[in-house]
């Protein structure tokens, strides 16, 4: 199956193909979906395969590449389309199909009766294309057509209703605004690239990261490479300062945002500096500002998520929240549990986003949730693995979130420190508090909707299937990495999995002091009980005591403010940034650099070139003998100057 490891690639891309050509011409939903879905599944059959064939293998002969043909050769420059297979690939593709399988077979249900479904499969199937190409790739070049092709599919998907309004705006806004903050990413991105070819003159990952581990080069280079790369990654994984582009891609549909900005495509940043590890690993200021940023987008983002009130906007801000967690492992050294991070919130937060969905579909497009209330009656099924889901990002043992968030907890206080692990918790509290307020105001308490107009009914199977499959994984996906001091001499069985990985990189850093069990448990034991405690005070101020709320947010009114307009974010970029950008370019690029001085350039010549025709005009009289006199003045004037140059 490693073999066929392309086939992951190409599948999709044939999906993409016949739905997008052939797609307005079937009618039939379930052969368009079924199409979609089906390149997916087979393509996830594949990556099965080949993990299991990849671990019967000694630890050292994983890495296998696929090369199909030679892509660019100029000068020292060779890049070929050649997947690598290796621990870290395998796993990520198995979280990209495996979920991406679950959520294509859920739109066939959400989207059911839509006017773009096969448009909206094509759309699916060409993100899934770009993606396996960004995990698989074993070149930067191919990894970045990947990273611009996820971008491009984020844009199309996000702008998919384009007809539909979204707040300020319209669908499009959206789409655009996600479009053009991961360029500004994608550019440092690049300007990395750059940098490592004139350092290590290859962009093929093997020749890369040997000569970074081999060649002696200084601190000040790694740290410029491994900054350009974040930068890239702050874009395409929504960290402070371009963070702002995700919340507004809730403009698309629900199965959107479960695939994209909260499974595969915002992880693509993590997958990077992970993959990158070596090279991060020898700068190691930048390491402290890759867990500061995410750290501080941790923390930044679980504030916002405290009081939004529509039901995908505080799925949106936790999963920003929840990146930084991802970043702040990586920061830290512990690529492994943020790699364990990445598959775990893969499934709670897909679940969470397909079971909002399944509540917008049931409550007829309504997203507020302060107009819900109740539903559990009316959705059980959708309750209950809301419920799995809730628990599980809550990090409430034993659910796969507490493994993978417990793990970055441990490490961030082992190697970085007590306030980063206080933070991190502080964080983690936060998270429990707002996700039980969500599902409290959603499925707890009495309606707050017209029943008379809203009648909530359960989703159809097609749907609630994914949500129990994604709700098995959320219970019970956490124990494949066990953390060591449970485990016993078995270690941890996800960080073994992928420690050849990160070997080089984990020998580079910096060695910190030992720690006791007795430090890790007691850590373990105040973040599980501040999480409960947190789930607690939701449960009694939305359900018990709702007057606390309404009492806090009113002794409170301008925090909540803030809060509530997202630290106004938004309207500094556009203020300080958007609006002196656009004035600049409408009063000098446009009214002076392009109409007076272009537009006049342009213009004068052509004026100029009339004036002068016009004089010479003017010499073609007509007589004859005039033109007989001006030929014998030429004769002369032309004898004359012979004469007189000899």
């Amino acid at each position: 199956m490693i073999q066929l490891i392309y086939l992951t690639v190409l599948l999709p891309f044939a999906g993409f193909l016949i739905n997008g050509i052939f797609g307005s011409k079937i009618k039939n939903e379930k052969i368009i979906g079924w199409i979609g879905s089906g390149a997916i599944g087979v393509s996830f059959l594949i990556v099965v395969g080949a993990f299991f064939e990849t671990i019967a293998l000694p630890p050292d002969q994983r890495q296998h590449i696929v090369t199909l043909f030679n892509w660019l050769s100029v000068g020292s420059l060779n890049v070929s389309i050649a997947y690598q297979v290796d621990q870290l690939s395998l796993t990520m593709a198995l979280i990209v199909t495996g979920v991406g399988f679950i959520i294509h077979v859920y739109s066939i249900g959400y989207m059911h009766g839509d006017k773009g479904f096969w448009r909206f499969f094509a759309y699916l199937n060409l993100f899934i294309f770009a993606m396996m190409n960004l995990i698989l790739a074993d070149n930067f070049v191919l990894l970045f057509l990947g990273w611009e092709g996820v971008g491009l599919c984020s844009y199309l998907l996000i702008g998919f209703w384009y007809d539909r309004k979204f707040e300020k705006g319209t669908t499009g806004d959206a789409a655009k605004k996600a479009f053009i903050v991961n360029r500004i990413g994608d550019f440092g991105f690049l300007l990395g690239m750059f940098l490592i070819f004139l350092t290590f003159n290859s962009l093929n990952f093997n020749e890369v990261f040997t000569r970074a581990n081999a060649l002696n080069i200084s601190t000040t280079v790694y740290s410029f490479i491994a900054l350009f790369l974040f930068i890239g990654a702050t874009g395409k994984s929504a960290q402070i300062p371009l963070f702002v582009w995700l919340p507004d891609a809730m403009a698309g549909p629900t199965p959107v945002s479960a695939l994209i900005h909260a499974a595969t495509m915002v992880t693509a940043g993590v997958y990077m500096v992970a993959r990158c590890s070596i090279i991060f690993a020898s700068a190691p200021a930048i390491m402290t500002v890759v867990a500061i940023i995410g750290l501080l987008t941790a923390l930044f983002a679980a504030t916002i998520g405290l009081v939004q009130n529509d039901i995908k906007k505080v799925l949106a801000y936790s999963t920003v929240s929840q990146l930084g967690y991802m970043f702040l492992a990586m920061g830290v050294g512990a690529f492994s549990a943020g790699i364990f991070h990445v598959m775990t919130h893969a499934f709670f937060k897909a679940l969470l986003f397909l079971g909002a969905g399944s509540v917008i579909h049931g409550m007829h497009d309504e997203q507020n949730i302060q107009k819900y209330g109740g539903l559990k009656k009316y959705m059980p099924t959708t309750y209950k693995t809301f419920l799995v889901a809730a628990i599980a990002i809550s990090g409430i043992p034993p659910l796969a979130g507490f493994f993978s968030k417990d793990e970055i907890l441990w490490s961030a206080y082992a190697n970085a420190g007590f306030i980063y692990w206080f933070i991190g918790v502080v964080t983690a509290l936060l998270t429990a508090f707002y996700m039980f307020r969500l599902l409290n105001l959603t499925f707890e308490g009495k309606h707050r909707f017209d029943v008379h107009h809203i009648h909530p009914h359960e989703s159809p199977k097609l749907m609630t299937i994914p949500l129990i499959v994604l709700a098995v994984l959320s219970v019970g996906g956490g124990f494949i990495g066990i953390p060591e001091i449970f485990s016993g001499e078995h270690g941890n069985n996800f960080h073994s999995w992928l420690a050849p990985i990160f070997s080089d990189a984990q020998i580079r850093l910096a060695q910190y002091g030992s720690h006791t069990h007795f430090e890790e448990i007691l850590l373990m034991v105040i973040s599980v009980v501040g999480a409960a405690s947190s789930i607690y005070f939701a449960r009694y101020i939305y359900l018990k005591n709702q007057k606390v709320a309404e009492h806090t947010a009113s002794k409170f009114k301008r925090i909540y403010k803030i809060l509530l307009n997202k630290y106004y974010v938004d309207e500094v970029y556009s203020n300080v940034i958007i609006q002196p950008i656009y004035k600049t370019s409408e009063s000098l690029l446009w009214k002076i650099t392009d109409v007076k001085l272009l537009d006049g350039l342009v213009n004068g010549t052509a004026s100029l070139v009339e004036l002068v025709s016009g004089k010479i005009r003017k010499i073609q009289t007509g007589v004859a003998q005039t033109y007989a006199v001006v030929m014998m003045l030429g004769i002369v004037a032309a004898l004359f100057w012979i004469i007189y140059s000899l």
